[in-house]
């Protein structure tokens, strides 16, 4: 871990900030796997991670619109 940090450091990242993005990102992917879940009427306990991946992937996709 610190040796990622220093990297990120000396690379001109503030590994602050880079950790809050990808936290954000993290989050914003996951309430999109759980509002598809609610559309079609499944719990998230009882999706396959197939099923998961397919909306993950759906979620990157719609970020880059």
């Amino acid at each position: 871990m610190f040796a990622l940090i220093n990297y990120a450091r000396k690379s001109g990242i503030n590994p602050d900030d880079a950790l809050e993005q990808t936290n954000i990102k993290f989050k914003r992917r996951f309430e999109y796997i759980e509002e598809k879940a609610s559309e079609i009427g499944k719990n998230l306990k009882d999706m396959t991670l197939a099923e998961m991946d397919i909306y993950w992937d759906a979620a990157k996709l719609e970020e880059k619109k």
